[in-house]
This record gives C-alpha cells, sequence and structure tokens, in this order.
C-alpha cells in the first residue's frame, strides 16, 4: 500500500486515501473480488485505476456510455497514464492500432462497453492479452429492479468463466438491498468483499416543492423562480419525463435567460454528441433532458439538478441527483411533483412488460420516493434510511432550514375520503374537488353527484388545499390513483380506520413557497463536518478580491488549455485545485506539486505556465 499511496500522490496529486479507498484497493491489487458502492464524485474511479497500475497488465474497464469513457480517458491521459477506449466511434484503423498496443503491453487501462467486450472477436482479443483485473462500472445497470437495467450487463457473468483468476470490481453509485443482491447473482461475485460507503452528498441542498405554488403558477414559473434566484449563469440539468417536455422546457428557458439545449434520444447521435462536449465546457448552460443524459457525464461543477417530473424511485432520484456538487462544493437537488406525476408513473408500470412480481416491486419503490416527496422531517435522514443508513437531521434540506406545519388534518381526511366512496371512486381529483365545493357543474347534475350528502361539504376549504390533501392522502396510503382508470381515485383498506373515527390523519400545511432560508452557522458547521471538508463553501470565491481576480485568471488559462486540447475544461484541471492554487500563490514547482490535484504528469505539463499566471497577478 505504500506503493498505491505514491502513486496516489504522484499520479494524481491527492495526497492521501479517503474512506475506504485504501482497503479496497488493497484487496483488488492483491487479486481478490470487489462489489463497491460509493456514492458519485467519491473518489470510486481511483478503486480500480491504481490497482490497474499496480498490477501487472492492463486493466479492462466495463463502461456504458461513450461520453463517460472518453472524458475519463482524456483526464488519465492528461495524468500521464497510459488509457484508451474502444467504442463505435472510433474508425478500423484506430480501432485497430489501440487492439495492437493491448497485446504488446502498452495500455494501463482500456474502457469497453459492454456490447463490445462480448462480442467473439473482442472475448479473444481479451484472452491473448495480459489483463490486470477487471472492473464493472454503473453495475446496477445490471438489474431488473435498477432504474438503468441494460439487457447486455446481465450477461457479463460469463467473465467469471472466461477470465478464471483475473480479479473483478463491481462499482455503483446507488443499489438497494435487493439490487445489491442481483449484482452479486448476476455478476458471479459470490467470493466478493462488499464495500459500502456512505451514500450522504452534505453539499447538496435537498428540496421538493408541490407543483402550483409559484407566483405565476405552473412548474415552468416555479422552475424560473429557482433559477433567477438562486442559480443566475451556473450549470444545471433539468430532468423531464419525455422528448416532447425536453424540447418545451428548453424553448421556455431560452426564451426567459438561461441557455439552455434538450437532450433526448429522439434526437441524432452527432446533436448528442454536441450538446454533451458543449455541456462539458460551457460554464453556463442549462440542459433539459430525458433520463437517457447524465450518466456519462462526469462534469464536476453543475450546480443544480432540477426534475419536473417524478422520478421512477429513489435510486433513479438518487442518481440523477448525483449530478450535481461533484466537485464537493454546494450544489442543488430541486424537484417539484403533483398528482398526475403519481397517475403517470403508476400508468408507466402497468403498460410495462414486466412480470407481476416486477411491477410489485416498481410499485413499492415508487411509493418510496412518493413518501420521500411528502416527509415533514429532514429529506437526508429519509433518504438515507431508504439505503440502509441512519443519520440525524441535516440543518440544510427545505424542511429542515423551513420545517413544515403540521396538523390534525383527520376531519380534512373523512370529507375527501367520503366524497371519493360516495361518487363511486371512478372520478379524478378534479371532480371530486368539484364535489366537495359544492360547484353545481354539467357533471355533478347529470350524474346526479350535485345531491350527494357530500355535495359542497369541504366549503370551508379551498381548491389548492383539497388538491393539496388529496395529494398527501394519496402519499399516506389512504388512496390510491388508479393509473388504469385514468388517475380515478379509489379508497385503500387503511382508509376504513380514518372513515370510522379510528384512525388519526397528520398533514403539512402548504402555502406560497417561503423564500429559501439561509443556512445557520450552526447547519453549515454541520454539513462541513459531515463531508469532512476544510472549508465552506470552498467555491466560489469572491470576485472583487485578489484571491477572487486570481482564480479567475486561473480559469481563463484553463479555458485556453482545453481548447487547445480538445478536452473539458476538468479534464485540466478542477475549479477546486484552482482555487486551491489562487488561495496559497504557490511561488514555485514545489510549492505547486503541494496542491490537491496536481501530479507529476501536470506539473510537468503546465507548473511553468501555472507559476507564469500566479505571478502576474497584483498581490502575488
Amino acid at each position: 500500500m505504500t506503493d498505491a499511496l505514491a502513486l496516489l500522490n504522484s499520479v494524481f496529486g491527492y495526497p492521501a486515501f479517503r474512506g475506504n479507498q485504501r482497503a479496497i484497493i488493497e484487496r483488488l491489487a492483491g487479486g481478490g473480488d470487489c462489489l463497491v458502492l460509493m456514492p458519485t464524485g467519491g473518489g470510486k474511479s481511483l478503486c480500480y485505476q491504481i490497482p490497474a497500475l499496480l498490477r501487472p497488465g492492463c486493466g479492462i474497464v466495463v463502461s456504458p456510455l461513450i461520453a463517460l469513457m472518453r472524458d475519463q480517458v482524456a483526464a488519465l491521459e492528461e495524468a500521464g497514464v497510459r488509457a484508451a477506449f474502444l467504442n463505435s466511434t472510433l474508425d478500423v484503423q484506430t480501432a485497430s492500432r489501440i487492439e495492437a498496443a493491448l497485446l504488446k503491453g502498452e495500455l494501463d487501462l482500456l474502457y469497453i462497453a459492454p456490447e463490445r467486450l462480448l462480442a467473439a472477436r473482442t472475448m479473444d482479443l481479451l484472452k491473448c492479452a495480459r489483463i490486470a483485473l477487471i472492473a464493472i462500472d454503473e453495475a446496477h445497470c445490471v438489474s431488473q429492479w435498477g432504474h438503468d437495467f441494460r439487457p447486455e450487463y446481465g450477461a457479463l457473468g460469463v467473465l467469471a468463466q472466461a477470465f478464471p483468476g483475473i480479479p473483478r470490481i463491481a462499482l455503483t453509485a446507488t443499489a438497494d438491498d435487493l439490487t445489491r443482491r442481483e449484482i452479486i447473482d448476476k455478476l458471479e461475485l459470490a467470493q466478493a468483499e462488499t464495500y459500502l460507503a456512505s451514500f450522504d452528498r452534505p453539499n447538496i441542498r435537498y428540496t421538493v416543492a408541490p407543483r402550483g405554488l409559484a407566483k405565476s403558477g405552473g412548474a415552468h414559473a416555479q422552475l424560473i423562480d429557482f433559477l433567477t434566484e438562486h442559480h443566475q449563469g451556473h450549470a444545471g440539468i433539468v430532468y423531464r419525463i419525455s422528448r416532447a417536455k425536453t424540447e418545451e422546457t428548453a424553448r421556455f428557458l431560452n426564451q426567459n435567460g438561461f441557455p439552455c439545449l434538450p437532450y433526448h434520444a429522439g434526437l441524432d447521435a452527432a446533436t448528442r454528441e454536441d450538446t454533451q462536449t458543449r455541456f462539458s465546457n460551457e460554464p453556463d448552460l442549462v440542459v433539459a433532458a430525458t433520463i437517457a443524459f447524465g450518466m456519462g457525464i462526469d462534469k464536476p461543477d453543475v450546480r443544480f439538478v432540477a426534475h419536473l417530473d417524478l422520478p421512477r424511485n429513489i435510486e433513479a432520484y438518487y442518481q440523477e441527483t448525483g449530478r450535481a456538487g461533484r466537485d464537493g462544493t454546494p450544489a442543488d437537488a430541486w424537484m417539484t411533483y403533483g398528482m398526475s406525476d403519481i397517475v403517470s408513473q403508476r400508468r408507466m408500470i402497468e403498460e410495462s412488460e414486466g412480470a407481476d412480481a416486477f411491477k410489485r416491486v416498481a410499485q413499492q419503490k415508487l411509493d418510496a420516493l412518493v413518501g420521500l416527496a411528502e416527509s415533514a422531517g429532514c429529506r437526508r435522514v429519509r433518504l438515507l434510511s431508504y439505503f440502509g443508513e441512519s443519520s440525524v437531521p441535516c440543518g440544510n434540506c427545505d424542511n429542515c432550514l423551513n420545517p413544515p406545519i403540521t396538523f390534525d388534518g383527520t376531519e380534512l381526511a373523512q370529507k375527501a375520503l367520503s366524497a371519493v366512496y360516495r361518487t363511486g371512486q371512478r372520478f379524478g381529483a378534479g371532480h371530486v374537488i368539484d364535489v366537495l365545493l359544492g360547484r353545481d357543474t354539467e357533471r355533478a347534475q347529470s350524474l346526479g353527484h350535485n345531491t350527494l350528502p357530500t355535495f359542497g361539504i369541504g366549503r370551508d376549504a379551498g381548491e389548492g388545499q383539497w388538491r393539496t390533501v388529496l395529494r398527501q392522502l394519496v402519499a399516506l396510503g389512504f388512496l390510491r390513483a388508479d393509473s388504469e382508470a385514468y388517475g380515478a381515485l379509489k379508497l385503500e383498506d387503511a382508509a376504513r380506520g380514518v372513515l370510522k373515527g379510528e384512525t388519526s390523519v397528520q398533514l403539512r400545511e402548504e402555502s406560497a413557497a417561503p423564500a429559501r432560508a439561509k443556512a445557520s452557522r450552526q447547519s453549515r458547521k454541520r454539513a462541513k463536518d459531515r463531508s469532512g471538508s476544510g472549508s465552506w463553501p470552498a467555491i466560489p470565491i469572491e470576485a472583487d478580491t485578489a484571491e477572487g481576480a486570481l482564480f479567475q485568471a486561473l480559469r481563463a488559462w484553463r479555458a485556453d488549455v482545453a481548447r487547445e486540447h480538445g478536452v473539458p475544461a476538468f479534464v485540466v484541471l478542477h475549479d477546486s485545485t484552482l482555487a486551491a492554487i489562487a488561495a496559497a500563490k504557490p511561488d514555485s514547482l514545489s510549492g505547486l506539486r503541494a496542491i490537491s490535484g496536481i501530479g507529476d504528469a501536470k506539473l510537468a505539463r503546465y507548473g511553468v505556465q501555472l507559476l507564469e499566471v500566479t505571478s502576474a497577478q497584483p498581490g502575488s
């Protein structure tokens, strides 16, 4: 492990391992198998990159997306590591050259897509090469219970028989217990040691806003309010449920002064590639996307991830929000949703081709996410609890900063449930609310609902409050929005106790969304302690200081270098490294080498230039 630490410092420029990186590297370098669950930004890639450099031969990395391969290989090459990838973007001559380099022992790491890896020709090639280890990244893709199921991943179990004695490591940022068991089974990792890091991302602030609370109404209006107040000029991702909605959101954001590109599977490959490249390189670009976008994005300075539609489950939510704040500095995970989202997700589950068991699990996972969205307690505690991790209130989510008011809503619940029952459990929220408010609509008249005992019993509350009550009753398991009956509300068994007065119901009070409170000094300290960070926040630096001026000068230099090399700016140096340089103002190569993130190769390549930038700034 002395050699491993030396590599960590000399190649990657980091002074020490984090968390259980050391134990993972020691086991893999020693020939043992591993299953690693570590949050996005936690340093998963080092867990196989360093053993690949320690062991004889080339490390093979199974990676699901082209963009991810490209950025990781570029970053390794910048650090002086002999790395390459094999995927469909390469011409025959380039692919042949890389295959020859593998056979000659001239590569340290080779990234391959699962489809290409499993091709007979590639398997024969690898059997002729000296293989150090096999790493299967984004391993949750193997699981039918996961959120990014890829059928080709399910066949990767053959690697155990094809390459006996070669250590394998499966890595993912998110997997509940059911998914973990399937990863072990499908990949034949029964002898693997499991390493479970904390799922906590303390720098991310989680916020959930029921749809329609913005001053001007609507999800887009809420998004603009959020971005205008907190994220002017920042890069971010807005997830939508469909291609049409991504296009609609992109148009809306562009019209309102936020540069935005759409991304979905309906766009041609060249357009998608251009969007990913621009997003990696431009500091203020927003992408409105379906879930097809994100898994291959290695951009560290995404300042927010917004969901305008409910994700499928907590794993998907965690994975997608994990794109934010990979650099460890403050970022936002913001979501708005409504009853229609629950109906849509239920319909997608029911219409899927999965077996009944799959649908049951999918519904349970959706229920858990709705419970998170409706929770009156700390979001982070609820989120971590889902993954089997205990924690204390974070002081940095919306519910901690603006604690919701709860009240005894039993009487409101009884009225709502009675209206659903009396109308035959055949109608959605709109008609049920009309009956509660006593609206003598044409529909109510034709159905005779204007003569029901429940007609008008809810006039003491407004339409908005009734929508909130019905949504919460669904989340609490007293009502079900039937996807097969166009969202018709139906009573669950638990409703009987409420109607009989045997069960009380606590509801949360909702009003127009308050301005986001600033984290108190105590909550910032708590977040800093949880992250292990030495400062909060490390970035951004105040622009009107000498340190800020140097930071911006370093970013300008980095942008020029990135353009010259044809790589994203963060591949050259992360913002956190530039911030550390701006703070320390080193005046020698040795002083620069002491900065985290600057290894030997980057010092040799950029050291003199960096010192020229720092010395040219006033006060340096």
